[in-house]
């Protein structure tokens, strides 16, 4: 079990999780939780014992060395970390859990139990989990962002979907799944990259998750330079598909198909949703007063 470092009694805990690899398309899951970590100032808390869930000859450890000259070694695994955010429409603060792992080698059953096992601990009320897949998505529209739970309550109550996917999963399937069969709320974010351009970072979708998380949620979720990464992204994609017609062509192909399949997103119901970012924005601009002295920052 995770040893755990720092935390208070949590409010209302939320946990919000992204794992490297099959999962994190761009990097823009994972990219999601740094961004969190950062604007948040989270507090680390624990870590998994890479030994029992990682080959490092396939996720290798890194040597780095510090001012002083002195050498240390970085193991892959998965890091927990903690931070008390405001809630603007309800005039509280909740707690919210971070995880950014690595999705494992070996033992995915005991590795998600691990997590939810800690969870419960914590007293975590929903898991929230990113991901993002590669898609025929053009970068010059909104990326799409597909919300799934666990069970028909919850979604109903959120408004989303039960998801019906069928194929290949990844930890992010296996977690929300070990999630379901513990009766513990869990909802799946993932965001579409835009296949020919999949090379990270991928901040316009990284942006994309992080709104879908403040709709989730209702948080206000300070954005720093994203927006201004994800605009400089999509301008500099342009300039690479303005010097290949055949590239140009094809992006012109999946707008037309998007604009027609998505004609209701021009609808009332998507500016009302820009419409309560920005009131949230407006009332609240960032975290209540930071983890607090014991967290260890």
């Amino acid at each position: 079990m995770i040893e755990l470092e720092g935390v208070p009694e949590l409010v209302d805990p939320v946990l919000i999780a992204a794992f490297e690899g099959w999962n994190d398309a761009g990097e823009a899951a994972t990219g999601a939780i740094e961004h969190l970590e950062r604007e948040w100032k989270a507090s680390p808390i624990g870590a998994l014992d890479p030994d029992d869930y990682y080959d490092f000859q396939v996720n290798r450890p890194t040597v780095g060395v510090d001012a002083e000259g002195a050498r240390s070694i970085t193991w892959p695994t998965s890091r927990f970390s903690w931070a008390r955010v405001q809630v603007p429409a309800q005039g509280r603060t909740r707690d919210v859990v971070l995880l950014r792992g690595i999705e494992p080698n070996m033992r995915w059953r005991t590795f998600t139990d691990e997590i939810l096992e800690l969870a419960a601990e914590l007293g975590v009320e929903m898991v929230v989990t990113l991901g993002a897949l590669l898609a025929d998505a053009p970068h010059t529209r909104p990326i799409p962002v597909t919300s799934s739970a666990t069970e028909p309550g919850l979604a109903s109550r959120l408004g989303i979907e039960i998801s019906r996917y069928e194929g290949p999963t990844g930890i992010v399937g296996v977690l929300q799944d070990r999630a379901g069969q513990l009766d513990v709320p869990a909802v799946s974010l993932w965001a579409a990259v835009p296949h020919y351009v999949a090379q990270p970072p991928s901040p316009k979708a990284t942006l994309a998750l992080l709104r879908a998380v403040e709709d989730l949620l209702d948080l206000s979720i300070p954005l720093g330079e994203l927006p201004e990464d994800a605009r400089a992204w999509e301008r500099g994609v342009d300039e690479l598909a303005a010097e290949d017609s055949e590239v140009a062509e094809y992006v012109r192909g999946l707008e037309e198909a998007k604009d027609t399949a998505e004609l209701p997103e021009a609808s009332g119901e998507a500016i009302a949703r820009e419409f309560e970012r920005y009131l949230r924005r407006r009332g609240d601009g960032g975290p209540a007063s930071g983890p607090g002295p014991a967290a260890g920052h």
